[in-house]
């Protein structure tokens, strides 16, 4: 393999893990929440109220999951602006343009992901109108 394709896979498998590790863990910490919750129900011991309402809190902060998603997509797509608008700065020291070459890939990148996550917040806003339950 070459080295800086494996520099290249190395570095998006080290972001992955950063990203990927926390979220599995938190929720695998939920899903035993809500495993030992129900156990304790079939068994028909007391719930702690205080414990019911982390619970819920938990889920209400769930279903604003629409407005994270758009705030998410407006901080990435206005990086992607910043990572354009350095690149024409830089434009005015390379004479050869490859500054403003070289800024259109993290543009890019910001860019597709900032507009998935403006999908993902449309299509959280609209399954919300239909099913507001």
């Amino acid at each position: 393999m070459d080295e800086g394709i494996f520099v290249v896979f190395t570095f998006f498998g080290f972001l992955a893990a950063i990203i990927l590790v926390p979220t599995l863990a938190r929720e695998r910490t939920k899903r035993s929440a809500h495993d030992l919750v129900s156990q304790a129900m079939s068994r028909g011991q007391q719930l702690d109220p205080t414990l019911v309402q982390q619970l819920t809190q938990n889920l209400l902060e769930e279903g604003n999951r629409a407005r994270k998603s758009l705030g998410n997509a407006v901080v990435l797509l206005a990086l992607a602006g910043g990572f354009i608008a350095a690149g024409y700065v830089m434009d005015g020291f390379d004479p050869g343009g490859d500054a403003r070459h070289g800024m259109w890939i993290p543009a890019v990148i910001l860019g597709s992901v900032g507009t998935a996550f403006l999908l993902l917040s449309i299509i959280d806003y609209v399954t919300k109108r239909r099913n507001p339950g």
